[in-house]
């Protein structure tokens, strides 16, 4: 593997400790007496746990980025590096700052559009297809493309 973007966890982290805590603190009182009033309040803050989890969840799943010898993988696509046409990914490099995605450029991975705290850049393949990537390091990925495409 030569990049693979790593994901933050530390809203994750935050998030599950501070279920736990909870839960632990209100088992300290409840838990020899009452264990299914503890446990049916455990499950109900499950249920305000698991939208806090679903953004993080999404992006790994849809805005994952790892470039290998040969491929180019953004969530669950697949891209030849043979496919993706090595000026543009110059030009994209040499922009300096993101990228603002073409009106034609299709987003990569999935989702409506760019997420929040990420970063975008806009290559092209060697067919004209304009592809916009969600990454969160826009410089080492494009860095990392570059070397990958031999360009």
């Amino acid at each position: 593997m030569q990049y693979t973007e790593k994901t933050p966890k530390a809203w994750s982290a935050t998030c599950i400790a501070i279920y736990l805590a909870g839960i632990g603190y209100m088992g300290i009182d409840t838990i020899p007496d009452e264990f299914g009033l503890w446990l049916g309040l455990s499950a109900l803050f499950l249920l305000v746990l698991l939208p806090c989890l679903a953004v993080p969840f999404s992006k790994f799943i849809f805005n994952r980025v790892q470039i290998d010898s040969q491929t180019l993988r953004v969530g669950r696509e697949r891209f030849a590096l043979t496919d993706i046409d090595p000026a543009s990914v110059r030009a994209a490099t040499h922009t300096g700052g993101p990228t603002t995605p073409q009106d034609n450029a299709r987003l990569v991975g999935g989702g409506w559009a760019v997420p929040m705290g990420m970063a975008s850049a806009v290559i092209t393949t060697r067919q004209g297809e304009h592809l916009t990537i969600a990454t969160r390091d826009r410089a080492a990925f494009l860095t990392a493309l570059v070397q990958a495409t031999g360009s």
